[in-house]
């Protein structure tokens, strides 16, 4: 009668895992579905020395990074612009299968995450249904990034390009005195 409560919340303990666990395949290329290449200013690929790792976007203001966190193609130029996809696909620990639950996808280099990245860019947000095994019913194919838009790295925010223009607008006004 003791060995019941332990096995119990054995049980139960080992169905959480299991439960709220949406899937994603973590490829910004997948033929006839999405083609979002990610590539530098200066019209190359992404490449060498660049992660990328997916978010999940919640509220429009809270971003979660899921792992597994990647690296790009080295195999030639053309290839660098894509991921290396991860053996395994990007679980979302937060939301079941079936579900749907909007990401983004996070590039950068020069720092140990996209926070502290010297150069960095992000993906368009897509919303998109969760792959996955539910509690019931049929396993669900790994979601696939549709609707993902291409950028580019290290391109300036807006405010930072508004405040260089008042700089070199202060610098012109100033040399002309």
């Amino acid at each position: 009668m003791k060995g019941l409560p332990i096995t119990l919340a054995a049980l139960m303990l080992s169905g959480i895992p299991a439960f709220g666990q949406g899937t994603i395949l973590f490829n910004n290329r997948v033929i006839g579905q999405v083609d979002a290449p990610i590539g530098r200013p200066d019209g190359t690929g992404a490449g060498a020395g660049v992660s990328a790792q997916l978010y999940l976007v919640t509220g429009g203001i809270t971003y979660t990074a899921l792992n597994p966190a990647t690296t790009f193609r080295t195999t030639s130029a053309a290839a660098a612009f894509y991921v290396v996809q991860p053996p395994g696909p990007v679980i979302v620990p937060t939301v079941a299968p079936g579900q749907q639950a909007t990401v983004v996808l996070r590039a950068w280099f020069g720092g140990d995450s996209y926070e502290t990245a010297l150069c960095r860019g992000q993906s368009n947000p897509i919303t998109i249904t969760l792959g996955g095994v539910p509690a019931t019913g049929a396993p669900i194919q790994d979601a696939v990034l549709t609707g993902l838009q291409g950028f580019f790295l290290c391109v300036p925010e807006p405010s930072t390009m508004t405040l260089g223009l008042l700089g070199a607008a202060a610098l012109l006004y100033r040399r002309r005195k």
